[in-house]
């Protein structure tokens, strides 16, 4: 039987979208798909004219129509951006060296410029190394405060205005889960803004944040994008896969599941008196964080000690521990000072 376009457009539909169940042709879905990233990024002030805008780019699904899309409606709708491509190489053998690939063939094909930065430069580690040391329970940890703070530098090396990522409404909605289920309050009152990171860091933006990730797959696959499809090979240990699994199940249930979820975090609201906490900066490396000492130094002290899992769980006990030893070092400074004069 064949079905045509609900638009009304005479052609024959070729997909039903997920979000809305209506069945489009390929013509009317791409249109559907980028006017609704359009409205996401000029309702809410996205981007202004003449900023950089560094795109957080994987090789895989999300970041390649990112990539395209962006450059696409910068070009239609005249947003006056500069666009580079920054990827991260987080050391990951037959996953980041394959998919790093795919982002030099979009580099080309695109004509936007790549910058590529690694654990291993930045850190003195890779993940793979990482991994040795820590098992595979925990490594996505290391994983993503290394690569959330190695996008940052790598933006202010390209003295980039914004980051943008690639974040889609599927990831938005176990993110919420995730920080419900772990009792993380600030971070649960943050991770539905559409813009992050203005407190400090250089801002962060999601495009993608109403877009279902069934569509953005169907959109590369009816453009023919270029792009990455393997998992990383450490992914299936990360605890974010239950609550991916059960924003699956619940999709399959009812397909508005995922965009109820993000409705109700934006809701979500902190009674007064609750506190929480305060932005400074780290006094070992001046990146932003809530502690003396940001996460990504205490991680790195504990590897580089040969105690990789000195701030895995109760983190407030390995900064006691890291301050208690600084303190003790600098008191011992102090005195072979004094004794000398």
């Amino acid at each position: 039987m064949v079905v045509f376009c609900s638009t009304g457009c005479g052609s024959t539909a070729v997909l039903k979208r997920p979000k809305t169940d209506d069945a489009l042709c390929k013509n009317c879905f791409f249109w559907a798909f980028e006017t609704e990233v359009h409205h996401t990024i000029t309702s809410t002030k996205m981007f202004q004219p003449g900023q950089l805008v560094a795109i957080g780019a994987s090789g895989g699904k999300d970041s390649t129509v990112l990539a395209y899309v962006l450059k696409h409606l910068n070009e239609k709708y005249n947003y006056g951006l500069k666009l580079v491509l920054l990827s991260i190489d987080e050391g990951i053998t037959g996953y980041r060296d394959d998919s790093l690939e795919s982002v030099k063939r979009n580099q080309e094909e695109y004509n936007i410029p790549l910058t590529v930065l690694s654990y291993k430069d930045l850190y003195g580690w890779t993940m793979d190394d990482i991994v040795k040391q820590v098992g595979r329970k925990n490594n996505c940890t290391f994983c993503g405060v290394f690569r959330r703070q190695a996008l940052d530098r790598g933006a202010m090396l390209l003295k980039c205005d914004i980051i943008a990522t690639g974040h889609n409404a599927d990831d938005v909605a176990e993110t919420i889960l995730m920080n419900l289920l772990r009792g993380d309050i600030a971070r649960l009152q943050r991770c539905t803004f559409h813009i992050t990171g203005s407190d400090g860091s250089l801002p962060r933006v999601k495009p993608f944040k109403y877009a279902y990730e069934k569509e953005i797959v169907l959109y590369a696959y009816f453009k023919k994008l270029d792009y990455f499809a393997t998992e990383c090979v450490y992914a299936p240990d990360a605890y974010r896969g239950h609550a991916r699994a059960l924003v699956k199940d619940l999709e399959a249930l009812r397909s508005t599941s995922i965009i109820d979820i993000i409705h109700a975090g934006e809701q979500l609201a902190i009674k007064d008196g609750v506190k929480l906490p305060k932005q400074g900066l780290c006094s070992s490396c001046g990146y932003v964080s809530s502690n003396i000492i940001c996460k990504a130094c205490v991680l790195l002290e504990g590897l580089n000690r040969g105690r990789p899992k000195l701030a895995i769980g109760k983190s407030n006990k390995a900064l006691a521990e890291l301050l208690a030893e600084r303190l003790q070092n600098a008191a011992s400074i102090k005195t072979t000072i004094q004794d000398q004069f």
